[in-house]
């Protein structure tokens, strides 16, 4: 039974690494798949939450903080290294390698639990904008089997994992920000 499911996971990866692979796709996942491409981006979006967020908005960047940390940590540090199994990129041949191939394991995709994590939890505190946080996990977590890195099963345990984290961190933050409602962070005080 596990080699029949191992056999779909390389046949929906190599569907994903070389049906799809085109010169429009082979710039656009590699270019969104590397977090150093983001970093601008998440932190004028932290900026936002902490000037222009109110109290919401300044529970869920200290949240944030918190979150990928947990999240990265229980993806990377723990399950990673309890499962041990090795990136495509290593394990296969013939596989289209648009970023870089590490010897660090598979599964799950680190990106897709932080990634989800991220989507839940905003899509909790602000429903309205569930729409583009869900884009950008989506698009995030499909870029991995297509620039080579990562199974599908890797991605899929990777979004309900982080999709879990993401939900306990969001009712954690709407527990803060309804059960305090006096609280005031980082407001000066006026005389």
């Amino acid at each position: 039974m596990i080699d029949f499911l191992y056999s779909i996971d390389v046949s929906v990866f190599y569907f994903i690494n070389h049906t799809f692979s085109n010169p429009l796709f082979d710039k656009f996942f590699p270019f969104i798949t590397e977090v150093k491409n983001w970093y601008l981006v998440y932190a004028i979006f932290w900026l936002i939450l902490m000037i222009k967020g109110g109290k919401r908005g300044r529970i869920a960047a200290i949240g944030i903080l918190l979150l990928i940390t947990v999240s990265d940590q229980i993806s990377s540090s723990l399950i990673k290294n309890l499962v041990e199994r090795i990136r495509p990129c290593n394990a296969l041949p013939d596989v289209n390698i648009l970023a870089g191939c590490t010897g660090s394991f598979s599964f799950p995709s680190s990106h897709a639990v932080n990634n989800f994590a991220f989507a839940v939890f905003f899509s909790k505190l602000y429903p309205r904008f569930k729409v583009p946080f869900y884009i950008i996990a989506v698009l995030t977590a499909f870029s991995r089997p297509y620039v080579g890195v990562h199974y599908p099963s890797d991605i899929i345990a990777g979004a309900l994992i982080g999709s879990l984290i993401g939900y306990l961190f969001g009712i954690l933050a709407l527990y803060i920000d309804n059960k305090f409602p006096q609280i005031k962070l980082f407001k000066k005080n006026e005389n």
